[in-house]
């Protein structure tokens, strides 16, 4: 007869040890706790093989002899004064170039701070500064060319640097001169008024024109008047073209 179920469960065969190890590791149920050591023991492993590789690296000279050590250590110690040779004597060039850029550069500043300062001095370049204006009304047409050169070395004796009449530049060679009743500054004709602008101190140039029997006086008994105005800035830009002298030349040191 077929047996007949009564609903009440079944006992479960017994597992045997195998059969628990294996339902115990599968599926892998892993711990946070089990992740940190697994993650340990890999470092430790790697460094391990590490330690191991770098020990047979220097397995050759472990087994060198000791006269082999010496040589080694000696031309290491060779090297290393070579090498400490060349970065001494790199270092030394370095500093002789730079040195020698400097000395260059500070030798072109210098070349054009006196190649402007000899331009000023020359007319061939502008000017700007402080200084005076000097303006001169001459309506009754009495001033001549030689009061004009007076108050030009008025000027000059006051510490004028840079001088400029009407649109003419006045340098070391300007001559003054008469042609048909009317001033001639180095060839070209001006006219009244004259205005005067000086670059230099006007602390010097304003009382040097000023003074008792000065330009100013003189002026006014010719029935012309002149005024003087002090001012921060300047600017002269009349220039002069540059010219080669036709024999003199720079004398050997």
């Amino acid at each position: 007869m077929t047996p007949v179920s009564t609903g009440k469960n079944e006992e479960q065969p017994e597992l045997t040890g195998r059969q628990r190890l294996a339902a115990g590791l599968w599926p892998p149920r892993a711990t946070r706790a089990q992740l940190i050591v697994a993650l340990l023991l890999f470092g430790l492993g790697l460094g391990l093989a590490i330690q191991v590789n770098s020990t047979s690296d220097n397995g050759t000279l472990r087994g060198a002899r000791q006269e082999d050590l010496v040589r080694i250590l000696d031309e290491l110690d060779d090297r290393s004064a070579r090498l400490e040779d060349e970065k001494q004597r790199l270092t030394d060039q370095r500093t002789e170039l730079e040195s020698s850029s400097d000395q260059a550069e500070e030798a072109r500043k210098q070349t054009l701070e006196k190649e402007r300062q000899l331009g000023v001095l020359a007319g061939t370049v502008g000017a700007q500064g402080p200084g005076i204006t000097l303006t001169i009304n001459d309506p009754h047409k009495s001033v001549e060319a030689d009061r004009l050169l007076d108050t030009i070395q008025e000027l000059r004796a006051a510490g004028a640097e840079a001088i400029q009449i009407n649109d003419v530049r006045v340098v070391a060679n300007t001559y003054f001169s008469e042609e048909g009743g009317s001033i001639q500054v180095d060839g070209k004709k001006i006219v009244a008024p004259y205005r005067f602008k000086v670059i230099g101190k006007p602390q010097d140039l304003e009382p040097a024109l000023n003074i008792p029997g000065g330009v100013v006086q003189t002026l006014e008994k010719e029935q012309a008047t002149a005024v003087v105005q002090r001012l921060e800035k300047i600017v002269v830009n009349a220039l002069r073209p540059a010219k080669r002298p036709d024999y003199a030349r720079l004398s050997p040191q």
